[in-house]
């Protein structure tokens, strides 16, 4: 609503009168669909990986939601903190707000309660994830949490965009 606002206003300094805040309203309404279809076709990943041994690879994975072909954005919603408290409330409260849940799985994922946690609780509200190889030479383990059919993708660029587009 606050583009067509915006247009009319706009539209209406340009050109004074009825016919300007017409325009400039619509031209906001338009701006507002493609700026909702961009957010749209983006969806918003939540990335869970082994803290203590795998934080290079959620980095890496942020850098690659930057590319200009990218179909994700990753916004960092780590939580930085020892698991203590109330930190799976925040995950819970992060997974929510992400379409998708990206688990990267390292050589000693099986052991990271924190990482079981948040697919447990990316089961629990029903959020699409996958399993994501952190390293293609070396042997990487699910978490403890993950299903029998839970399966371990190779991570490629081609690859993690047809998984993050529903692939699986």
């Amino acid at each position: 609503m606050w583009p067509t606002v915006a247009g009319s206003l706009l539209g209406n300094a340009v050109l004074p009168g009825l016919g300007g805040i017409i325009v400039g309203g619509a031209t906001g309404a338009f701006i507002g669909k493609k700026i909702k279809e961009n957010s749209m076709s983006n969806p918003k990943v939540f990335v869970s990986f082994d803290y203590d041994y795998d934080e290079t690879l959620k980095t890496f994975l942020i850098g690659q939601s930057k590319l200009p072909d990218s179909p994700f954005e990753i916004s960092d919603w780590s939580i930085k903190e020892h698991i203590s408290g109330d930190w799976k409330a925040k995950a819970r409260t992060r997974i929510k707000r992400s379409d998708i849940v990206v688990i990267i799985c390292g050589m000693h994922t099986n052991t990271a309660a924190g990482v079981s946690a948040e697919l447990t609780i990316a089961q629990e509200e029903r959020k699409p994830y996958f399993l994501l190889n952190g390293y293609k030479d070396k042997t990487c383990k699910k978490p403890n949490s993950a299903k029998a059919g839970d399966s371990i993708y190779k991570w490629t660029w081609p690859n993690l965009k047809s998984l993050i587009g529903g692939a699986r």
